[in-house]
Order: structure tokens, then sequence, then C-alpha cells
């Protein structure tokens, strides 16, 4: 029986003892093995053993890239406090997983503080713009220093870039409001310069439209003209004796006749009759054939003062 016991008892302490010393490491990863608390080496990924309760693992390092983001407030030359986001992208080599593990007790922390220096430095001596147009410079900085000093403790920096600038809320709204204004200027500047074709393109109509107007109503005088000469000679020619005096009289009453006639064909006329008695049209006649004569010898005295 006690056989037995002590049996099942080793059986339990081999179980233990291969238990504690199997372990494991994933892949991109390093393991950091401590023999009574003294570094003894360093295993890559895969299956592994140790012996149990004198071999301790006391960190595992990665070999990924990873990002540390970073969020640093400062204040440019024209007195615009804004944040800058930083993201610096390191990754550790499985050379330096040693220095990466043992040199730096909190690598977060020391590369905040060169992000945190390094932004510092150079953004108060730019304007808001400024940092807005050259964030990529300042990304440069950023990488260059870490470049240089994070490679000792074992830390690679891949990239460091600057996702975002905030400004001061009353900033980035008086930033907005001056872009609006700008976009409205030049908005009515368009706006004037389409109304001003407008009315150029408007006048230059009105007056094609008077010159062809005038054109027209010189066509329709100069018709006329010739249709009152024919009539005249016509007439002349039909009837003898006949001077041109009296072919105007009939001419004017016939054109007398048809405008009544024109006039009293429809209901909806807005022209105005005034009462007259039919010697009306002969005095009229007279009136219109003496200013013709007063015309013609005005330009017949001028015509001799002239010569």
């Amino acid at each position: 029986m006690l056989d037995e016991i002590i049996g099942v008892i080793f059986f339990f302490l081999v179980l233990t003892f291969i238990i504690l010393s199997i372990y494991t490491v994933k892949q991109q990863t390093f393991a950091v093995i401590e023999r009574f608390g003294k570094f003894v080496r360093i295993t890559s990924p895969g299956l592994h053993f140790k012996w149990p309760l004198i071999e301790n693992i006391v960190g595992r390092v990665s070999i990924r890239v990873r990002e540390l983001n970073v969020e640093v407030k400062t204040k440019t030359s024209d007195n615009v406090f804004v944040n800058l986001l930083i993201a610096v992208q390191y990754y550790v080599t499985k050379e330096k997983v040693w220095d990466a593990f043992y040199k730096l007790t909190n690598p977060h922390a020391q590369m905040e503080s060169f992000v945190f220096d390094t932004v510092r430095a150079k953004v108060p001596h730019m304007k808001l713009d400024e940092v807005f147009e050259k964030k990529e410079d300042i990304a440069e900085d950023i990488e260059e220093k870490l470049g240089k000093i994070m490679p000792e403790f074992g830390y690679f920096i891949k990239t460091a870039l600057v996702n975002d600038i905030v400004p001061d809320t009353k900033v980035a709204n008086a930033m907005n409001e001056i872009n609006a204004q700008e976009r409205m200027r030049v908005a009515a500047e368009h706006r004037g310069e389409a109304e001003k074709i407008l009315v150029v393109k408007a006048a230059e109509a009105d007056a094609k439209s008077k010159e062809l107007s005038g054109v027209g109503v010189a066509n329709q005088r100069i018709a006329i003209i010739r249709g009152l000469k024919e009539s005249v000679e016509d007439f002349q020619k039909a009837i003898e004796g006949v001077d041109a005096k009296d072919v105007m009289a009939l001419v004017l009453l016939t054109q007398y006749y048809d405008m009544l006639t024109d006039v009293g064909k429809h209901s909806n006329n807005n022209t105005i009759l005034i009462p007259h008695s039919p010697g009306a049209v002969g005095e009229f006649q007279q009136q219109i054939l003496t200013s013709l004569l007063v015309a013609d010898k005005s330009s017949e005295d001028k015509y001799k003062k002239t010569r």
C-alpha cells in the first residue's frame, strides 16, 4: 500500500515537473529567461524546456512593428495653442531583444519624452498656417531624433507621422469664417462679372435692334415714296389734265377711309376717334402741303446762299 502511494506521488511530481518545464513562444516573439535572477538566454518562437523553479520567463519581446500615439499640446509663434497627434511606428530586431528588454524600464515614456521635446522645440517658431503646411518637416525631425537615440536601446524607428493638427476651437471657427468670407467674395465677383456680361449683351442687343428698326423704317418710307410716285405717274397717264396735287388729295382721302374701315373691324380696339367734319381731311392735307412748300423754300434759300 505504501509503495502504491509513493508511486502516485512520484507520478504527480514527474507530471508537475514536465508541465512546469514546457513553455511555448509565439511567432514574431522572443522570451527572456533568467536563472535565480540572472539572465541566461533568449528563446525564439516554438516549444522549449526550462528548469522548473530555477529558471523563469521574465518577459517576452515582440519584433512586430508597433505604433505609439502621442498627443502634444504646444503654442505657435502667433500665440495659438494647438494639439498635434503624433504616431511613431517602431520595431525591435531579434539581435536587440536583450537591449530592448533590459536597457529601458519604460520605452514608451522614453519615446514620448523625445517626441514632446522635438515638437515643442520646433512648433513655437512656426505660425499656425506653417504648422499645417510643413507638418512633414515636423514628422521628419521627430523621426530623425528618435532614429539617432532609440537604436541604442534596441528600438528602431520605421516612420513618424503627424496625423492631425487641432487648433483651439475659437481659432478653428475664425479660420472657417475667414475661408467662408473669402469664398463669398469670390462668388460675388463672379456674380458681378456675369451680371456685367448680361447688361453689356442686353445693351448690344438693344442697339442692334434699334439699328435694324431704323433701317426698317427708312426702307418703309422709301417704299412708300416710291409707291406714291408710281401712283401719281400712273394716274396722270390715265387721266390727262390732272396735276400731282389732285392725285395726292385723292390718295390722302383713300387712306383716310381705309383707316376708318380698319378701326371698325376690331371690337376690342383701344383707338379713340375724335369726332370731326369731312372738311378736316382737306385742312389736314393743306397743312401737309404747306409744310412741304415751306421746307422746299428753305432748302432753296440755303442753296442760293451757298452759291
